[in-house]
């Protein structure tokens, strides 16, 4: 029978019906493979995945192959958001089965969980034909299969391990210089992004050549940054008419998105452009941050202050078909309908022409001119053509909501949930929005009460008021990231006493000396076929570089030299051994604080918090804050405050000036 109508995933939940007599992976699943000598299938998705749909409906939900599969194997489905350990071994095995990898994943493995067989999306007859030929091979030539499954599970064990440097290896800014030259190279120099398509937006790499170019003061580069932000921002990647990004973009000019919407990217991308406010002003951003949050708001905000991660790729069509992008797209006449007298305008703005279409009639709205070369052109206000442009829609986002809404994933994950906390956290800096304060401070207690528990361990998802599952170093990391976030926002000691707690639990279940890195999973963790240790940073940044940033951060504010050792060590394994800059760019990132360049300063005085909040609307990437309005025993600030005086200490490499008294001439102390 299909258990999974027993699971919570929603992604379990969507298979529940099918034919396939499919298993949750649990420990009894994995037994009965081995007590029945069958093999196993493993196949993993997400909720909001447009190809695992198109699979589940071509194969899964397919009598004929459902009996090949029930025959013969043990089907265990897999979420790949709810368990990211499972996916990352078997993605290992497929990219060396295949040499790449995605969604759906596939693999067949041994009853011991070893693989031998895997890749992506398959056709139906492909699918039911391969799994019949492993059958029959298990039957007749076990060895065989038994011989290349240990193979595979050396390769996978090999590419696991970290790698030791040269011993006369070393890194310096020379180094990194000529990474950032061989990465323009690569750049799109008239949309932005990667010269290659699909383009993935990879906020953590923009957010590091945002800092680069800042204090290296590369005119070039930080051009780059903003006209990448610029474009993504025009759309149609970014949903103009109801906020928020999708997950990329299939083109060049990030105009037609694989639909689904991630709270991953966009608490990520809310960060970013907040940093890029900070430093520019540019109203764009601004207005991006804002829709940005409003969609989160109102479509991922659970009324306890958990986040939701993900809207669907597909949505119902008028007939009642699942189509992707039905929610989102548009037709002239639709648009000439809602828009009325204005259309001619709103075209040229929206790009209802050759480069707005998309297919089957269909238009995905994206500028490609700001506002103000428009409004120029036609002899308008640019302030007019924003107003109408804002009308426009709102117009369309009434119409839109008649539609059917693309299925929501509500489960809850710790480590997304902390993403866009702190993603609020940085709105808040950049634009004062106390609201946004608010819902951080609103989905830190949801964290602290419903999954971090009275052992010290924090849970990984949160649904129907259910948690099932231990968390992951990536829950760790990025909790304790929006919490020094917090605190650098509200000057609550709480928030970094929180933070070191959970990170003195990371070093006692994740920690591994001998190699100098966190693994993904628990000591506490029934063990996969292979450790996994995540350290390339990817459209998430690598759990380990998150946590050598915190490491940092946590070593100046308690004065600790084990957690700075720790975080110097880990860059010292990664930085000599980087070939390709942007799977390291939150390392990379990581070697700035370390650089001569970086600063801390701690602001004391009844007038603290003012200061800190005047502070952080300016972009200081290079600036460790710390701060109190009364005497504090925290090592940095301890000593430092005095009664009816505002004091601006400024430190380096821990060394500290004569403390100033007024924020302009601390301002300029920074900058130069």
């Amino acid at each position: 029978m299909n258990e999974l109508q027993f699971e919570t995933s929603p992604y379990l939940l969507q298979h529940a019906n099918n034919p396939v007599h499919w298993k949750a992976w649990n420990p009894k699943s994995l037994e009965l493979a081995k007590e029945t000598n069958k093999l196993i299938i493993v196949s993993v998705g997400y909720s909001a995945c447009h190809w695992c749909h198109v699979m589940e409906h071509e194969t899964f939900e397919d009598t004929a192959a459902a009996a090949v599969m029930n025959r013969s194997f043990i089907n265990i489905k897999v979420d790949r958001e709810e368990r990211p350990d499972i996916d990352a071994v078997y993605m290992k095995a497929v990219q060396i089965m295949t040499g790449r990898g995605g969604w759906p994943m596939n693999v067949v493995c041994l009853p011991d969980g070893r693989p031998v067989w895997g890749g992506t999306y398959f056709r139906k007859e492909e699918w039911m034909d391969t799994l019949e030929q492993l059958q029959q091979l298990y039957l007749s030539a076990p060895e065989k299969m038994l011989d290349y499954a240990e193979k595979l599970h050396q390769g996978i064990n090999a590419i696991s391990l970290v790698q030791q440097p040269d011993n006369n290896a070393n890194f310096d800014a020379d180094n990194l210089k000529a990474l950032v030259e061989k990465w323009k190279k690569s750049f799109d120099w008239e949309f932005g992004g990667y010269s290659r398509a699909p383009k993935f937006m990879m906020p953590c790499n923009y957010s590091f050549l945002l800092r680069y170019a800042y204090q290296e003061k590369d005119s070039e580069l930080s051009e780059f940054v903003n006209l990448t932000l610029t474009r993504m921002a025009y759309g149609g990647l970014f949903d103009t008419v109801g906020g928020g990004f999708s997950r990329y973009s299939v083109d060049m000019k990030w105009h037609v998105p694989h639909f689904e919407k991630m709270l991953y990217d966009n608490g990520q991308l809310v960060s970013l452009y907040s940093e890029a406010y900070r430093l520019t002003h540019n109203p764009l951003y601004k207005k991006t941050i804002e829709k940005t949050l409003s969609f989160i708001s109102k479509e991922l905000t659970a009324p306890n202050g958990g986040f939701y991660s993900a809207l669907d790729a597909d949505s119902l069509t008028t007939q009642g078909h699942l189509e992707e992008g039905a929610y989102y797209v548009w037709n002239k006449e639709e648009l000439r309908t809602i828009v009325g007298e204005d259309f001619e305008l709103f075209a040229i703005v929206f790009n209802i022409n050759d480069f707005g279409y998309w297919e089957n009639g269909n238009y995905v709205l994206i500028q490609s001119e700001s506002l103000e070369t428009i409004a120029q052109r036609f002899n308008l206000e640019v302030i007019e053509l924003q107003n109408k442009k804002e009308n426009w829609e709102k117009l369309l986002y009434a119409s839109r909501k008649k539609r059917k809404k693309p299925r929501l994933d509500d489960k809850c994950l710790t480590s997304w949930n902390a993403l866009m906390l702190k993603g609020f956290v940085d709105a808040y800096k950049a634009i004062g929005n106390e609201s946004y304060l608010n819902i951080a401070l609103k989905n830190a207690d949801f964290i602290i009460e419903n999954l971090w528990t009275s052992e010290g361990n924090l849970l990984h998802n949160h649904k129907n008021e259910k948690n099932t599952i231990n968390g992951y170093l990536e829950d760790y990391c990025f909790v304790i990231e929006a919490f020094i976030s917090l605190y650098e926002t509200t000057l609550d000691g709480k928030w970094l006493q929180n933070s070191r707690q959970l990170t003195d639990y990371c070093f006692d279940h994740f920690y591994e000396p001998a190699s100098g890195f966190f693994t993904f999973t628990s000591d506490i963790d029934t063990a996969l076929i292979t450790k996994h240790y995540e350290l390339e940073d990817n459209v998430i940044v690598a759990s380990n570089s998150a946590m050598a940033n915190n490491l940092y951060k946590l070593g100046i504010y308690f004065e600790n030299s084990y957690y700075e050792a720790v975080a110097q060590k880990m860059l010292n394994h990664i930085l000599p051994n980087i070939d390709y800059p942007s799977a390291f760019s939150n390392w990379l990132h990581a070697f700035l604080n370390f650089s001569d360049s970086n600063k801390e300063l701690a602001v004391c005085g009844e007038n603290a918090l003012e200061n800190i909040l005047l502070l952080q609307k300016e972009y200081l990437p290079n600036v460790v804050l710390a701060g109190t309005h009364k005497p504090s025993e925290l090592p940095f600030l301890k000593a430092r405050f005095e009664k009816g005086k505002d004091l601006f200490y400024l430190c380096q490499n821990k060394t500290c000036e004569q403390p100033l008294e007024d924020i302009i001439s601390i301002l300029n102390a920074i900058k130069c």
